[in-house]
């Protein structure tokens, strides 16, 4: 019997929102019109936006703003809860800030039919995060198992480390989801080709689901690039460029892609190549001299 799961991933601008009406409004009818599939890719910091809620003064300062937006944590996780109850699907909903003390962590939910499943932190910090916004590194990976898959998360700076990925490949996971925000064309390039990778070395599908377009009103997400994505392993089984569905750059939406799970365990079985299977013979491969 085969697992078919159909996959959407977010290509997501950002809006002011002048209300909380306007928010729900906006994520009531983004999940809308994904509701052909069992599950949605929300990006990283995609809940940056909630900032405009507390006005423009507010929205501009770097650290005021994790404030604001962590202050509609749970309103928001009630708005996600519903809507997957609503359209029978899983959402992994747009990361964002919460404390669980002095300093914030990058936190991305996911939610399925029966309410909140759990969340999963980002694990390893850009520049921008250590350097101006403070954010702290989660404790540890998650792996979900769920009706549509056994999912793992890896937030955008995560996709670029191999021994993340693995890890949650190890664990099981099928799947893997990785939310995004970057403000270069290389940026998006590093996260994509990461991503990829991921998808290659686990015999893997993979998920990038980015910001895009400009925000004025936040230093943090001023410029947003990036195209949404699906890719798997290019190991003769799936397509050759190891593709299967991707948006345009900068454009906003869906893109949308059908995926036959049992094939990932075809893939670490019975590919062309076997990286899954054959990762240990690369560690601890020593470096001789010459």
């Amino acid at each position: 019997m085969t697992r078919i799961v159909r996959i959407a991933a977010a290509a997501y601008p950002f809006d002011w929102l002048d209300d909380w009406a306007a928010y729900a409004a906006k994520i009531t009818a983004w999940v809308a019109d994904a509701g052909d599939c069992d599950l949605l890719v929300f990006p990283e910091y995609g809940a940056m936006e909630l900032a405009s809620l507390g006005g423009r003064v507010i929205a501009g300062d770097l650290q005021a703003s994790l404030h604001e937006v962590a202050r509609q944590g749970a309103a928001r996780d009630g708005l996600h809860a519903e809507l997957a109850a609503r359209h029978g699907c899983h959402i992994l909903a747009a990361s964002g800030p919460a404390f669980q003390g002095a300093r914030p962590v990058n936190r991305a939910v996911l939610f399925g039919p029966q309410g909140r499943i759990g969340h999963q932190d980002k694990q390893v910090m850009t520049r921008f995060e250590r350097e101006d916004w403070d954010i702290a590194r989660g404790e540890g990976l998650r792996l979900f198992d769920t009706p549509v898959g056994r999912l793992g998360v890896v937030i955008c700076y995560d996709s670029e480390f191999p021994l993340l990925g693995r890890a949650l490949a190890e664990a099981g996971a099928e799947i893997l989801l990785v939310p995004s925000c970057t403000d270069t064309v290389a940026g998006f390039h590093r996260v994509r080709i990461g991503a990829m990778a991921r998808a290659l070395e686990n015999q893997c599908v993979v998920v990038q689901a980015p910001t895009v377009g400009p925000c004025d009103w936040n230093p943090a997400i001023d410029e947003n690039r990036g195209r949404a994505a699906i890719y798997a392993p290019p190991d003769g089984l799936w397509p050759d460029s190891g593709i299967l569905a991707q948006g345009d750059m900068d454009a906003p939406g869906w893109v949308k892609a059908t995926v036959d799970l049992d094939r990932v365990a075809e893939s670490r079985r019975a590919g062309r190549v076997l990286p899954f299977a054959h990762w240990p013979e690369s560690a601890g491969v020593p470096v001789n001299d010459a």
